[in-house]
Parts: C-alpha cells; structure tokens; sequence
C-alpha cells in the first residue's frame, strides 16, 4: 500500500516521499514503514536499470533474435517525426519570439509609421527625427501644438486627453 501511495504518483510520489521522510520521525512505526519502502523502492528502480541496460546490449547484439525487432523499428521512426516535429515547433516559437523582440527594439517614426531598426535616429523613410514625442495639433484650429499643452495658443481651444 505504501508503494501505491508513494511510488504510484511518479515524480510526485518521489516528492512527496522525500517531504514525508523529513516530516515523519524515523523511530515512529510509521517511519520505519516509509523507510522500509523507500529502500525498496531504490533498490528496485537500480533492478529495473540494470535489467533494462542488459536488454539493451542483448538486443544490440542481434536484433534479428528478437520478434519486437519490427515494433522497435517503427517506434523508432515515430521517435525522429516527432523529435523532428519539436524541433521545428520550437524554432518557429524562437523566431516569433525573435521578431517580437525586433518590433519592440524597433522605432515607429510619430510622423509617418515606419518602423524603423532600433538605434536609428531619423526615420529612414521620411527623415523625422526619432526619439522625439509625437507631433499634436489642436483639436479646434489644427495649430500644432507643444507636447503637453492644455490649451491652444492660436484659438483657445481645451485640448482632449491632456
């Protein structure tokens, strides 16, 4: 039982045994359980690697001998398609992650839109200077306007959103 609730919740279990050995003293009946499994545990996981590793070199030396020799090899396959897969999944995501990086790095020029590469400092399209606040003009008489300005100079008019 102690195997099911330990050993059966994988990485979890092996988490919440460590948790357990540190919380439950080693002299209580119930320590002695959970040491007792744990070394159980170990020792069969070291069984089961070698076992697995003697497989291994069995089945290496003659291929042919085993009768899985054909399920091996399309599992095989079906390894490299998707290890293939992954690969281009997660070189599609570097190089989205790549071309957002680029547009937040760039400059968007205030008077035309054109991005320009970061460190540009005029815009490469209509030669505004880059860097500076975005051009305003008045909401009444279309005056243009210095960042800030609550009011327009040439006809008083309020500005929104200042």
């Amino acid at each position: 039982m102690a195997n099911d609730l330990f050993g059966g919740l994988g990485n979890l279990g092996g988490l919440f045994g460590g948790l357990a050995k540190s919380v439950i003293p080693k002299d209580t009946p119930d320590g002695k359980l959970l040491a007792a499994q744990t070394e159980l545990d170990d020792l069969k996981s070291q069984e089961s690697e070698i076992l697995l590793e003697i497989g291994r070199k069995a089945y290496e030396n003659n291929p042919s001998d085993w009768e899985q020799d054909g399920k091996l090899k399309l599992i095989r396959q079906n390894i490299a398609t998707a290890q293939a897969t992954l690969d281009k999944a997660k070189s599609e995501k570097e190089n989205v992650e790549a071309e957002k990086k680029a547009q937040t790095d760039a400059v968007t020029c205030p008077d035309c839109g054109h991005v320009n590469p970061d460190g540009t400092k005029f815009c490469q399209e209509c030669g505004s200077k880059l860097g500076a606040a975005a051009k305003t003009f008045c909401t009444g008489c279309g005056m243009e306007l210095a960042p800030g300005t609550r009011f327009c100079g040439g006809c008083g008019a309020k500005q929104q959103g200042v």
